[in-house]
């Protein structure tokens, strides 16, 4: 059983900078691959971000590539969202998730925190 919990969301200006937080708690972070989603109002949940459980390896989703980068910190058993240049659309509630394997889909996740929001105005 995992435990996630998000921070650092805000308000942010167009073109402005932000840096999410998970905490996770349970046994064997560093197996768990840590990915990021996002859901916006009315959207579906989408994939921003995942990475391997000893952070070799980080998938993007295109919209956001070159601008975010994930990290972990297996020793605090944390993962990171930077997330730069940020645009109006990035607005959405930002949940971290844990899976087995490294995919895009959320269906492949078995934990999820509770969100943290995101608004950037233009």
């Amino acid at each position: 059983q995992v435990q996630l919990v998000e921070f650092g969301g805000g308000l942010v200006q167009a073109g402005g900078s932000l840096r999410l937080s998970c905490a996770a708690s349970g046994r064997a972070f560093n197996t768990y691959t840590m990915g990021w989603f996002r859901q916006a109002p009315g959207k579906e949940r989408e994939f921003v971000a995942a990475i391997s459980g000893r952070g070799g390896t980080s998938i993007y989703a295109d919209v956001v590539k070159g601008r975010f980068t994930i990290s972990r910190d297996n020793a605090k058993n944390t993962v990171y969202l930077q997330m730069d240049a940020l645009k109006p659309e990035d607005t959405a509630l930002y949940y971290c998730a844990a899976a087995g394997i490294l995919k895009r889909t959320p269906d492949k996740y078995d934990y999820w925190g509770q969100g943290t929001q995101v608004t950037v105005s233009s």
